[in-house]
């Protein structure tokens, strides 16, 4: 994609019509996915059709993935947006404020531009690759913390899916790891507000053991963007391909990581 900033008003229309209908919208129905502790209402499904009918109109050059609905459109070489449509679902129905509705745009293996919008805090961010990070049109940048005794440090959900009890054993001992050395350790139930916070300095860190492109391709973009570091597991760089989204100030690395490698080695 030549200039991914030239789809920036169409992504920021769409995820607009998306934060009214979440906003606006009760849920009515209710379907388990992977477990019955895994869902998706009526309203996750209305934004994502929603989301999709407008793209597939306004960006008709472009492919789509959405987590409830999966592909549509399969050009090979063509960007593609991809879309949660209720980052936090579970605290959607418990009417909790917080969820987002997260799009990115991947172009190859990169994201070039990412909307999160956080309908119940009134927060709206996004990045463009290579041009910073916003907040409501105000530049963002990640905390200046170089201390873990200092830092707030969110992780993301324990598994309640397939293989849960395992993947769990991995949590806990990354949760049990943090606890002993962080200020305090959060569990905010959205990958997308996550990362979006980490990116403007409300935490200082943030531990996702999981990648799904609809949760993060737009939350590690504005990351980045902001100054943030973002890896792996293993330590590499983050990518699409990533089995974990490790998001932090760049002066954390010195404490962080080693602490992270002894949690997820043992």
């Amino acid at each position: 994609m030549d200039d991914p900033a030239a789809a920036l008003p169409v992504a920021i229309e769409a995820v607009t019509r998306a934060t009214n209908i979440v906003r606006e919208r009760i849920p009515l129905v209710v379907t388990a996915k992977r477990s019955i502790r895994d869902m998706a209402t009526d309203v996750d499904l209305s934004v994502e059709n929603a989301v999709r009918e407008f793209l597939d109109r306004e960006s008709p050059d472009t492919n789509f993935l959405g987590e409830e609905r999966g592909i549509s459109g399969k050009s090979e070489g063509k960007p593609m947006w991809v879309l949660d449509p209720i980052d936090g679902t579970a605290n959607f129905l418990h009417r909790l404020p917080l969820c987002a509705v997260s799009l990115g745009l991947i172009d190859g293996t990169r994201t070039v531009l990412g909307v999160i919008s956080l309908p119940f805090l009134g927060s709206f961010y996004y990045a463009i690759a290579g041009h910073g990070a916003f907040r409501n049109e105000d530049p963002i940048a990640v905390s200046c913390a170089d201390s873990l005794s200092a830092a707030i440090v969110s992780i993301g959900d324990y598994e309640v899916g397939q293989d849960a009890e395992e993947k769990n054993r991995t949590a806990l001992a990354v949760t049990s790891a943090l606890a002993a050395s962080v200020q305090r350790i959060r569990m905010v139930g959205s990958a997308a507000i996550d990362l979006a916070w980490a990116a403007e300095g409300k935490l200082d860190a943030t531990i996702i053991l999981a990648n799904e492109p609809w949760d993060t391709s737009a939350g590690v973009l504005i990351a980045r963007e902001a100054g943030a570091t973002v890896l792996d597991r293993d330590g590499s760089s983050h990518g699409l391909d990533a089995t974990a989204t490790i998001a932090f100030a760049p002066p954390l690395a010195i404490e962080l990581l080693p602490l992270l490698k002894h949690a997820l080695d043992g």
